[in-house]
């Protein structure tokens, strides 16, 4: 990882179009990322929500879909803020079979040039980049058994 950009990847036990599936679809992404909902417009330029009980809303745009390979979303670096031109960050992930499941690689990159002090940039790569560790083992969980989680 560098400075501005975190990069994960994990293998999740399903197909790639349920995989597809759970990271496009609100009603999926409400559930294993976000608290309470989320909001999608599925298409390049697409407005995007996702929102957390404890922490408020993350508003985005949606970049690019190629299904069921590549789904990039860009999204505000600051909760509540839907202005992305003022700080942001591009989330790309992409999907690839592998065996009877898919390998996912996740790409959020773009810190280095968020308008804020290095010691907040730092903080800022350092909890998303946990935050994705602790994400992608729910996503990996929802999968398993999406009526346990919320």
């Amino acid at each position: 990882m560098s400075a501005d950009r975190i990069e994960r990847e994990t293998f999740i036990e399903a197909p790639v179009e349920r995989v597809w599936e759970i990271v496009t679809e609100p009603e999926h992404v409400g559930r294993w990322f976000s608290d309470a909902g989320a909001e999608i417009d599925l298409r390049p330029g697409g407005a995007m929500s996702m929102t957390w009980e404890e922490h408020g809303t993350v508003y985005g745009r949606v970049e690019a879909v190629e299904r069921p390979r590549r789904f990039a979303v860009r999204w505000a670096a600051q909760m509540g803020s839907q202005d992305l031109e003022a700080g942001s960050t591009l989330v790309e992930f992409t999907l690839a079979s592998e065996g009877e499941g898919t390998r996912l690689r996740v790409v959020e990159s773009g810190f280095a040039s968020l308008d804020m002090p290095e010691a907040d940039r730092i903080a800022k790569v350092d909890g998303n980049s946990e935050g994705w560790q602790i994400e992608l083992g729910h996503l990996a969980d929802y999968v398993a058994h999406p009526a346990v989680m919320r």
